[in-house]
């Protein structure tokens, strides 16, 4: 599956930040050069309820989103590579979740690493987590940073494939 887009397009990118516990997640709209954020939040599971059905969860929520906002494409952050075997699986099987859901609408979905995200959206690879924040508060012109820090974290995703698309597009049309 690819992105298609047109010169003066409006885009809608779902930006996720997938995990078990808290999966974020923040919806932007892209026309010309102009950001605006339609919504964002968190799809947050019970440690005691089982993995299946925190799954199915994430999975039903992630749905729903696309039919409420109709995204063209999904943008999700890959997992960080520091983290313990336990975790990367569990945010493994939460990221399953979230691309059968995308598959299951005809969504294309693109990854970015951590560093690609703070570079797209500071300009910088070595951003710490507050500089993230601030620029993508600043970007999509919001009175405050976005809470929770997994919201923040999706929205900052979808704002990453906007630059990257938009990138490419630059580049393809040399």
């Amino acid at each position: 599956m690819r992105e298609q887009r047109h010169e003066g397009e409006i885009i809608v990118v779902l930006g996720i930040d997938p995990g078990t516990a808290s999966t974020g997640w923040g919806v932007i709209e892209n026309q010309g050069n102009k950001l605006r954020s339609l919504g964002h939040g968190c799809i947050v599971t019970s440690a005691r309820t089982e993995t299946p059905l925190r799954l199915r969860q994430i999975h039903d929520e992630i749905l729903s989103l696309i039919d409420r906002f109709h995204p063209a494409v999904v943008a999700l952050e890959e997992l960080f590579v520091n983290v313990n075997v336990k975790t990367a699986l569990a945010v493994g099987h939460a990221r399953g979740a979230i691309i059968l859901a995308a598959g299951e609408r005809d969504l294309p979905c693109f990854d970015y690493t951590p560093l690609a995200v703070k570079q797209a959206v500071t300009g910088y690879g070595r951003a710490n987590k507050v500089q993230v924040q601030e620029m993508t508060k600043v970007l999509l012109s919001l009175p405050r940073i976005v809470q929770p820090d997994h919201a923040s974290d999706a929205l900052a995703v979808a704002i990453t494939h906007i630059h990257a698309s938009a990138l490419l597009r630059q580049l393809n049309a040399r």
